[in-house]
Order: C-alpha cells, then sequence, then structure tokens
C-alpha cells in the first residue's frame, strides 16, 4: 500500500448540493497526459513546436520549468498557445516534480540526453512513488543515476549529452509512464530503444496508446505490434503544432453530474478522432444508466437521475476509479471495481483513501488488493480527506451532489490538473455559469 499522508486546512470547502437537474455546457482545460507528451517532444525536437489548447495547471507549469531548466526555451504566458524553441539540453539543473508522475517518469531520461549534473525531487509523498523500474531501465540503457536503494526521489542524472539506448526489460505493471518516459526520449537515444514489459498487465494501456500516437506525429518510427513491446528507432524528431484536446479524465466529475441529477453536460470542442479513452468512458457511463453523443456541440452525457452499479475492470481507465467510485456510491445496485491495484501508488493509495473516507459517511464499501466493493446505502456529511490528491477530490464533489455536508479538507489540491475545478463546480451546480 501508498502512504496516506492527510493534512487539513483550517476551512474546508462544502461540496454544493444539486436541488435540480445540471445542465451545463463546459469548456475544460485540456489534456494534461497531451500536454507533458507534447511538451517532452517538444524539447527534442529539430525545430519549434506550438501547443494550442494546452493545460495550465501545477502538474504541466513543473513539466515545463524542467524542461526549461535543462536549456529549452518555454514561452507559456499566452494561456492559449505555447511556444517552445528546443535548445541543447545542459546542467547543472535542478528539476522540482512536486508530485507529478508524469514529470517524474518522463523527464529523467530526457536528462540522460543533457550534459551535466540534473537532480530531482519533489513534494514528500513523492517519495513514496515507484521509480525503480525506470532508474534500472536508464542505467542499462547507458545512463548514470544515482538514486536511493528505495529506487525513489531525490535522484541525481549524470548526463553526458548522450545515452546508448538499445533493448530494456522492464516490469511496468505500476504505472505505463515507466514505458512512455523510455519511449518519449528513446528516438534521440544512439540506438533508440527496445522495451520489454515482464511482469503482471500493464496498466492503463490507452496513455501507452497516446504516447505512441503523439511519437509517429512526431516523425518517430514506433512498433508496438508485438504485445508487450515497443521498439523506437533512433532518429530526428519534428517540431510541430499540436492540438491539445480537452481533458477527458478532468471531465468525467462532471459528466457524472449529469447522471446523479438527471441532467446533462456538454464539453465543448471534442474531436471526432481521440487520442483519450473515449470509447471505454461511453460504455461505463452508458452501464451506470448515462446516454453519451459525440456531435458538432461537443461531447454530451444524459443521465435520467438513477445510477445502475456494475462490475468492471478499470485497469485501462485507472484515473475514473475515484469518480465512479462516487457514482457507485449513489447506485441502485452494488458495484465491484477491479484491475486498480496499482493505483495505491498514485498521488495517494486511492484504493484505501476512498474506502477509509467514504465509510466515515457511512458507506458500505471494502478494498480487496486490486479494487473496491460498493454496496450502496444512505451517507451523511462530514469532512472528507483529500490527501493532496486531486481525485480524491473530484468523488467528495460527485458525492456531494447528492449528500448534504460534504467537507473537502483541502479543495485547492485540484489546482495539479484543473485550478478552476472549484468555481467551475459550483457554477454548473448553481446555474450561475
Amino acid at each position: 500500500m501508498g502512504n496516506l499522508i492527510a493534512t487539513r486546512p483550517p476551512q474546508p470547502w462544502t461540496a454544493p448540493t444539486a436541488s435540480d437537474p445540471v445542465e451545463a455546457t463546459l469548456r475544460l482545460p485540456g489534456s494534461k497526459s497531451m500536454t507533458a507528451r507534447a511538451l517532452v517532444l517538444s524539447a527534442l525536437a529539430s525545430g519549434p513546436s506550438t501547443l494550442a489548447g494546452p493545460l495550465r495547471a501545477r502538474d504541466t507549469e513543473l513539466m515545463a520549468a524542467g524542461l526549461r531548466a535543462m536549456g529549452a526555451h518555454m514561452s507559456i504566458s499566452d494561456d492559449e498557445r505555447w511556444l517552445v524553441r528546443p535548445h541543447p539540453l545542459v546542467g547543472p539543473a535542478h528539476v522540482d516534480v512536486g508530485l507529478a508522475g508524469t514529470v517524474m517518469r518522463f523527464v529523467p531520461p530526457v536528462a540522460g540526453l543533457a550534459d551535466g549534473r540534473i537532480t530531482f525531487d519533489g513534494d514528500p509523498q513523492a517519495r513514496t512513488r515507484p521509480l525503480g523500474p525506470l532508474i534500472g531501465a536508464l542505467r542499462s540503457l547507458g545512463a548514470r543515476v544515482d538514486a536511493p536503494a528505495t529506487g525513489s526521489l531525490p535522484l541525481t542524472v549524470l548526463g553526458t549529452g548522450r545515452v546508448t539506448g538499445g533493448e530494456v526489460v522492464i516490469d511496468a505493471s505500476a504505472s505505463s509512464q515507466l514505458v512512455s518516459g523510455l519511449l518519449l526520449a528513446a528516438p534521440r537515444f544512439d540506438r533508440g530503444v527496445v522495451v520489454r514489459h515482464v511482469g503482471p498487465p500493464v496498466p492503463s494501456a490507452p496513455h501507452l496508446r497516446m504516447t505512441v500516437q503523439m511519437l509517429r506525429a512526431a516523425g518517430a518510427a514506433v512498433d508496438d505490434g508485438t504485445p508487450d513491446v515497443w521498439v523506437v528507432e533512433p532518429g530526428p524528431l519534428t517540431g510541430r503544432g499540436w492540438e491539445i484536446e480537452p481533458d477527458l479524465s478532468g471531465a468525467v466529475p462532471f459528466f457524472a453530474a449529469a447522471l446523479v441529477t438527471g441532467g446533462e453536460v456538454t464539453l465543448q470542442g471534442w474531436p471526432r478522432s481521440s487520442a483519450q479513452p473515449v470509447e471505454q468512458l461511453r460504455s461505463l457511463l452508458q452501464r451506470m444508466g448515462g446516454e453519451v453523443t459525440l456531435s458538432t456541440a461537443g461531447l454530451t452525457v444524459r443521465g435520467t437521475g438513477v445510477v445502475h452499479g456494475l462490475d468492471a475492470d478499470l485497469s485501462d481507465v485507472s484515473e475514473l476509479t475515484p469518480a465512479l467510485t462516487a457514482l457507485a456510491m449513489l447506485a441502485d445496485s452494488p458495484s465491484r471495481f477491479t484491475g486498480v491495484g496499482h493505483i495505491r501508488g498514485h498521488e495517494t493509495d486511492r484504493l484505501t483513501a476512498l474506502a477509509r473516507e467514504f465509510a466515515a459517511l457511512g458507506a458500505d464499501i471494502t478494498e480487496s488488493p486490486d479494487g473496491l466493493e460498493i454496496r450502496p446505502r444512505p451517507l451523511h456529511g462530514g469532512v472528507f480527506e483529500t490527501y493532496h490528491d486531486h481525485r480524491m477530490a473530484h468523488a467528495a464533489a460527485v458525492a456531494g451532489l447528492a449528500v448534504p455536508g460534504i467537507e473537502l479538507s483541502d479543495v485547492a489540491c485540484t489546482s495539479k490538473t484543473m485550478p478552476e475545478f472549484p468555481a467551475l463546480w459550483s457554477a454548473m451546480v448553481t446555474g450561475k455559469s
């Protein structure tokens, strides 16, 4: 299990309760996953790139700052359009990873390509997140990495301006980011990379497909035709314009509000062809009682006010677990979620945290090693600890739609991926958008 670290600010935020069906049309910030990958690929490209509609949040600003510290030129003052101009990467530099898995797993492989000493550290909780497989892989590919025996932060990459690359075996069952981090930098390795995963299944497969898709869009030659093997050939990356999609994971609490209240929520700006797992989300929300449609207006979810329980393997879409757990609390039948044991190593141990906080509100919820079982019954208000975890805050907000008096200990943690969340959520529930 991961560590649960709780800090309670003096003024909790009370989640608004919906008295009517929500009716909202929203334009949400860009995808964190796409923004992070575009920043890395742009910093390693042979020419300038632009990011249209990027996510401005703590995680992506830390990513930009880390790459800038090593020499990449980042112009991110315009919220709608960021400009990245690649430049030779050099140390000494320090990268603050905060609590961002993308920064702690995507930037160390880039640091191996820098000429100089690059140090990494972050929030106290970041030192509990698993990096051992990545550290071992980088060492076997020719990078010099100094790190604790625990395989965690703080660590130092002693870059020489090049990484040999080649074949590496890794157990990425804790996070698909361990593979994505290697693949994103691999075109710049002397020999590219062949990554072979051994161990339990890699979670969040759609994120790996996004990595491969974006690498190809930047001109990289990638072969992912063999299960659990990824081959990236050495070669230049092309600077380009990136169109960042709205963040699907961040939209899920808002879509959940449509199901809970029998309302309708539309996410504007949704592309016809998406790099995110929209079909998996569509299936899950439909099974829970929603109607999901894609039109020129955007991605729309409608609810009836009745939520159904479900039995689902969420291994591909584990980021959705907290919001779906909140929905399951309000369902008309039990639910069982499996395949998400790896989220114990996210911002907090999400399975234990969800079970603990919802139980404190009267829920009948049981942890298993890789999931949760929920048997709905009436909940009551109370303080809901968020553990510095934006997804925990989202879960509490969803439950608060139907349960008066749920107070989030720290709604500000949503700034990790969506600083606008409290204002957008309150405007949606009150209808004063």
